[in-house]
Order: C-alpha cells, then sequence, then structure tokens
C-alpha cells in the first residue's frame, strides 16, 4: 500500500509540474517568438554599397595590403631593433649556403638560390603579416621545382650522355644550354605559381590550406626528404647519374646511383661525410646548449667557408676531380620577361606548388603567431607569397615558401619584426654584389652535406607513424597513403592523391558515424550513452537515438538502418508480422468451417440434404472469401494469439543536436521514417534542431500535410517530457525526473 501511496504521489507531483513547465517544442516557440523583419537590400543597391569607397575604407585597404604601413611607424627601435639585427644575421649566414644547396635540388645553377634568397624575403618585408618566419628557398618546394625542370630539360635534348668525363668543350656547352633551359622552366612554374596565389588571395581563397591537414602534410614533408636524400647521393658520391622525375624516381635515382657505386669519388666522398659529421655535431651543440648560447653556432657558414678554403688551397676540382659550384657571377641580372609558352606544360605543377608552399608559410606563421600573441591573415599571406614568386621571377628567382629551420633559428635569436628578414636579405645580397665569386671552388659535395643533415627534423616524422597508431587509425591511413603515393608517384601526383584520399576519409566518417540510444542520468536532464554508463536509465516504452553526423544522400540509408537496429523495432517487419498473422487466422477459420460443413452434411439425410445444403452454403463461406473478410477485420486481441511478441516501444525521439544539414534525400527518409512508425503505432518525434538544419527542412517542404511542427522540440528533455504524456504511464525513475526538472525550473 505504502509503495502504491507514493507512486500516486509520484504520477501527481510529475503531472503538477508539467502543468507549470510547459513543453518547449517548435509549434509553442513558433506562437511565443516573432522573427524580425528583414527587407532585402536590391542588388543595385549592395553592388553601389561594396564600390562606395570613403578615406577610412581605402586607408584600412592600404593597410591590409601593405602591413609595413601599420607596423613600421610604430616600430620600437629600442627594444626591437638589437634583437632584430643579431636575428638578421644569424639568419643570413644560414640563407646564404641554403640557398646555394636547394639550387641544385631545383636543378639550376647555384646563383640563383643567392637570388631567391634576396628578392622574395626583401618583397616579403612589406607584405607579408607575419613577424618570425624565414622566407626564402625550401627544400621540397626546390625538389618539386626540380622535377619540372628536368622533365621539361631532360639531359637527352642536349646530347648530355651519363660520363664522368667533362672535359670536352662542346659537352660544356650543352650544359650551358641545358642550364640556361632548366632556368626557363623554373621561372615559368615561378610566375604561375605566384599568380595563382595572388589569385587566391584576392579571391580570399585563404581557406585552402585546411585539405592540407597536419598528417598529409607530415607524410608528404617526409615523402619529400626520401626525394631529397635520394637526389643528393650521387653529389655526395660523386657520382655523374641522370636525375630522374616523375612516377618511381626515387627507384630509379637509387638504382642509377648503385649501379655506379664503384664509380665513386673518394676524395668528394670523404669531404662530404667530413662536412656532415661537422654540421651534426654542430647541430647537437645547439641544441644542447641552446639556453647557455646568446646565438645558435652558425656550423653551416663555417664548414662553408673552410671547405671553400680547402678546395681552393688543394685545388681539388683539377687534382682530384671534385665537382665545384662553378662560375658565380658577379652583380644582378636585369629583369626579364618570363618564357610564356612554357605555363601551359607546368600549369598543373604551378598549382600544386602553389598551394604546398602557401601551407607550409602558413602552419608555421600560425604557430609563432599564438607563440607571441598577434594575428596573421591567410588571404594576405597567400597575397605576400604570390608578390613574392611573380615579381621575383622577372629577376630569374625560383619558387620560395618560409624555411622550418631558419623560422626557428630567427625567431629563437631574438627576432621580433620582419627587419630581421630583410636584414638577412641584405646580406646576400652583399655576397652576390661583392663576394660572390669567392664561393665558386665550394665543392657541391658540401652543399649535399648541408642539405643532408637539414633533412634530420624531416626524417624524424616516421615517429608519426606510432603516434597516430595510438591516437587516430584514419589520420594514419592519411600519413602512410600521403608517404607512400608521393615517394612512388613523385611530389605532384603524391599530393594529388593523398588530398582525395582526405576527403574520401571525411566521406568515410560522415557515412560511419557512431549511432547511439540515451538514457537520462539520475536527477538530472542529461543524456547519455545507455551502452556506457551504468548509471544512465531508459524510460519503458521511449526511445532516444543519436547519431553524431549530418543527415545527406550518403548516409540516409544507414541511418534508417541503424535507427530500426538500435531501437528493435522494424516497421516492416511488424507489418509483414500482422500480415502472416492475418492470413494464418483466416486460413484456421476456413478450416474450422470446411470441417463443421463436412460434419453437417454428414448428418442429414437424403430427403433434407438440398434444403440443408442450401442453408449451410447461405451461412458458411464458400472459397475462403467471407473468411478473409473476417479475419481483415479482427481484433488487435484475437490476432494476439498468432503474432510473436514484440519490444514494447511506443515512442522514439530522434536527437538531431549533432546534425548540422538535412539534404533532399535525408529529409525524404526522415518522412517515411515518421510515416513508417505511425502506422506501427509508434510515435516519432525530433528533438534538438539547430537554426540551419531547421531552414533546411523548412526550404525542402517537410512540414506538410501529415508531418507538422508539433513534432519537433527544443532539447530532448522537453520531448521526453511530451512522450511520457503519450505513453500514458510514470516510469519508476519519474522521480528522479521530477527532482531534476523542478530544480532547474526553481533555479531558473
Amino acid at each position: 500500500m505504502e509503495h502504491v501511496q507514493e507512486h500516486e504521489e509520484c504520477v501527481v507531483q510529475t503531472q503538477m509540474y508539467r502543468v507549470e513547465r510547459p513543453v518547449y517544442n517548435e509549434e509553442f516557440l513558433q506562437g511565443q517568438l516573432h522573427k524580425k523583419e528583414k527587407t532585402p537590400q536590391p542588388l543595385s543597391q549592395r553592388i553601389a554599397h561594396s564600390c562606395r569607397c570613403s578615406s577610412k575604407k581605402a586607408k584600412s585597404h592600404l593597410y591590409s595590403f601593405l602591413p609595413i604601413l601599420k607596423w613600421l611607424p610604430r616600430y620600437p627601435v629600442k627594444a626591437y631593433l638589437l634583437g632584430d639585427i643579431v636575428s638578421g644575421i644569424s639568419t643570413g649566414v644560414m640563407q646564404l649556403p641554403q640557398g646555394l644547396a636547394y639550387a641544385l635540388l631545383a636543378a639550376v645553377p647555384p646563383v640563383f638560390g643567392l637570388y631567391s634568397s634576396f628578392y622574395p624575403v626583401f618583397l616579403y618585408t612589406f607584405f607579408g603579416t607575419s613577424r618570425h618566419i624565414s622566407i626564402g628557398t625550401f627544400a621540397v618546394i626546390s625538389l618539386m621545382i626540380g622535377g619540372v625542370v628536368v622533365r621539361e630539360a631532360p639531359d637527352e635534348m642536349f646530347n648530355i650522355m651519363e660520363s664522368n668525363s667533362t672535359n670536352s668543350t662542346d659537352l660544356l656547352e650543352n650544359y650551358k644550354a641545358r642550364d640556361a633551359m632548366r632556368v626557363k622552366v623554373a621561372v615559368a612554374v615561378t610566375l604561375l605559381s605566384g599568380i595563382i596565389q595572388l589569385s587566391l588571395g584576392l579571391l580570399r581563397f585563404g581557406f585552402v590550406a585546411i585539405y592540407l591537414t597536419e598528417p598529409l602534410v607530415r607524410g608528404f614533408t617526409t615523402a619529400a626528404a626520401v626525394h631529397v636524400f635520394t637526389s643528393q647521393l650521387k653529389y655526395l658520391l660523386g657520382i655523374k647519374t641522370k636525375r630522374y622525375s616523375g612516377a618511381l624516381s626515387v627507384l630509379y635515382s637509387l638504382i642509377a646511383v648503385l649501379s655506379n657505386i664503384t664509380k665513386t669519388n673518394i676524395a668528394t666522398l670523404v669531404v662530404g661525410l667530413t662536412c656532415i659529421v661537422l654540421l651534426l655535431s654542430g647541430k647537437e651543440i645547439n641544441d644542447r646548449f641552446k639556453k647557455k648560447l646568446p646565438v645558435p653556432i652558425p656550423m653551416e657558414i663555417i664548414v662553408v667557408i673552410i671547405a671553400t678554403g680547402v678546395s681552393a688551397g688543394m685545388n681539388l676540382s683539377n687534382t682530384y676531380e671534385v665537382d665545384i659550384v662553378g662560375n658565380i657571377p658577379k652583380g644582378l641580372l636585369a629583369p626579364k620577361v618570363p618564357d610564356i609558352n612554357l605555363i601551359s606544360a607546368v600549369f598543373v605543377d604551378a598549382l600544386a606548388i602553389a598551394i604546398v608552399g602557401f601551407s607550409m608559410a602558413v602552419s608555421m606563421a600560425k604557430i609563432f603567431a599564438l607563440k607571441h600573441g598577434y594575428t596573421i591573415d591567410g588571404n594576405q599571406e597567400l597575397i605576400a607569397l604570390g608578390i613574392c614568386n611573380s615579381a621575383g621571377s622577372f629577376f630569374q628567382t625560383f619558387s620560395i615558401t618560409c624555411s622550418m629551420s631558419r623560422s626557428l633559428v630567427q625567431e629563437s635569436t631574438g627576432g621580433k619584426t620582419q627587419i630581421a628578414g630583410t636584414l638577412s636579405s641584405i646580406m646576400v645580397l652583399l655576397v652576390i654584389v661583392a663576394i660572390g665569386y669567392l664561393f665558386e671552388p665550394l665543392p657541391q659535395t658540401v652543399l649535399a652535406a648541408i642539405v643532408m643533415v637539414n633533412l634530420k627534423g624531416m626524417f624524424k616524422q616516421f615517429g608519426d607513424v606510432t603516434h597516430f597508431w595510438r591516437t587516430s587509425k584514419i589520420e594514419l591511413a592519411i600519413w602512410i597513403v600521403a608517404f607512400v603515393a608521393s615517394v612512388f608517384l613523385g611530389l605532384d601526383y603524391g599530393l594529388l592523391t593523398a588530398v582525395a584520399f582526405a576527403m574520401i576519409t571525411v566521406i568515410y566518417r560522415t557515412q560511419s558515424p557512431q549511432y547511439r540510444i540515451l538514457g537520462q542520468i539520475p536527477n538530472t536532464d542529461i543524456y547519455c550513452d545507455v551502452e556506457e554508463y551504468e548509471e544512465v536509465k531508459e524510460y519503458p516504452g521511449i526511445k532516444i537515438f543519436q547519431a553524431n553526423a549530418s543527415l545527406y544522400f550518403a548516409n540516409s540509408e544507414l541511418y534508417a538502418s541503424a535507427l530500426r537496429k538500435k531501437t528493435g523495432v522494424d516497421p516492416c517487419a511488424v507489418l509483414a508480422a500482422k500480415k502472416k498473422a492475418q492470413k494464418r487466422h483466416a486460413k484456421e477459420l476456413k478450416q474450422t468451417n470446411e470441417h463443421r460443413k463436412k460434419a453437417v452434411l454428414k448428418l442429414t439425410n437424403d430427403m433434407e440434404t438440398s434444403v440443408k445444403h442450401e442453408v449451410i452454403n447461405n451461412e458458411l463461406p464458400l472459397n475462403g472469401k467471407s473468411t478473409d473478410a473476417n479475419a481483415q477485420g479482427t481484433s488487435p486481441d484475437e490476432l494476439e494469439h498468432f503474432m510473436e511478441p514484440m519490444t514494447n516501444v511506443q515512442c522514439i525521439i530522434l536527437d538531431f543536436t549533432p546534425v548540422n544539414f538535412v539534404d533532399s534525400v535525408g529529409a525524404k527518409m526522415l518522412k517515411s521514417v515518421i510515416k513508417e512508425y505511425e502506422e506501427v503505432g509508434v510515435f516519432v518525434c525530433i528533438a534538438g534542431c539547430s537554426g540551419p538544419v531547421m531552414d533546411d527542412l523548412t526550404r525542402l517542404n517537410f512540414f506538410e500535410k501529415s508531418t507538422t511542427r508539433d513534432l519537433l522540440f527544443h532539447s530532448v528533455h522537453d520531448a521526453v517530457l511530451s512522450c511520457q504524456l503519450k505513453v500514458g504511464s510514470v516510469p519508476q525513475t519519474a522521480s528522479d525526473l521530477f527532482v531534476s526538472t523542478s530544480e532547474s525550473h526553481m533555479e531558473n
């Protein structure tokens, strides 16, 4: 008796609260809220407004296009100048050897690496928004350019054969012709990539970098490190081999080097290995004592100076046939219009270079901006890189981007603004116009050693495999696909393959969301997965279904299938069972009537047969027609004997809180689901729709005829309260519901 009394009190309290607190469904909110009136502005007025120019607007656009006008007048000389000078010198001494080395990757003479380390770096000071990144040559971009250059200007085009002999005058002329053609190709690629970046920036397409997710970029750069390392082996060993590009170029290069391994120049190898040991030692010292050293030890420039002196003093080129940098013209070249006839042949490559270059720069810029508390503009970074590349191409430069190693040095040595980059470019300029010829005896194996040592950080990215294995298998798959595709298909097609695969993983995630049945945490209005937590309770007769994905053509069928499986109610199966039960019931009635008919016929005599037979025919069904009609009109109670018992679910709540959008296919599926469950006596409602989802459903004519807005609820909790009224019984946890909702009501 006490239990019954407590139950009745709970029912009364819960019903009182329901009267006190209205259920917030969409129909209720539509009656309480009134939309603001918005008068649409005519297109002509919008165009006129956008074209209207005021002094304030012009000033804002000018500051945005030339950020230097904003920060330079407020430059704190006493606080920043010393740090920028030290940082500029430190970065400049790295810029010089890396510019020479990365020119080899780009398959152009080393002096063009110096040009690329001056013009773009200087221009970035005026247009860039990042204060700490070091713009200039970078291994990945240089290698991508080198692949295009070698493809468009191969050795065979100039009758250059694989040989260790360079004494022929004709062969030297062929080399000069080949280098001139390769410079033209590199400059054309640079111009086009700059135009692409500039156009994307002006069109505010800075968001394209989001498609290059971190696992993709890291897998791609690791593959690029493999390409770079392989391409430098022949310089380290002093072997003359053909340079390969495109698919399987890594394998071809390795085979070529290994097949000529017996032709290794021992002097070249000794010099290269010595430089590698010195560079690695210097990096280790800088890393270990970076807090005690005022500036990092410029090991690269030290190695370059020592190697140049040793090469000149011992005449390594003539005595031991060590390949050297060779002629470095003094001074700057006159501006020259790039060969636009080559643009059509390098468009795809230029697009890939433009996007990768921007991605590298903006990712590093965001890291430093977050660390030092300022913001960067992705679109302006695109514009800055576009201007640096397109304008620099007229001065014989090749594509540039941010260098990770130099940026870290520039930031760690006290660089505060773009002034540090300007000073580093001035140092390179001094070398070009004054002392560049002094580096002509520099062995190429030293540049190869510099390139290889700088790949150390990229090779460490192989550790990402174990990291992503623990954290995300999908990101691991992206990393592996980016790495494998870029190694074997080449950097250009490898990048496209990796981007396509990354987008496929997005589709896969939306097609394979997690489906859950939710229940209430006692004494709260919070609903969680019933399979995950023991304390979570379900309401009898009510199922709350949630999928953590939007509803559109790719996953609508999966959504409906998961709904039937998770709730345990399949409308089609229920209807089929009902139909089968009706047929079975009709069959049993027919058999019973036939049995009765035979019994009556046997009991009658011959005289009464005709009369009674007519009477029986009028009363009993013939051919089963009347029996079927009776079966169709059979009450549900009669059919319970024939139908299998089902789950006692009367209401299903679809939690749309994680849903971001619904398309026409998803809306049609929702209508179909609501109608199917209605036919078997199950009420379906939707809870937690966001504003954009409501707009989608309204635009797709979801609320028409049988589907009304009273099926939508503001929250899952409101839907549960309404469904409990429909179920008509208060569950054992109703007291918990009353406590939680009454407490929230009192707080409000």
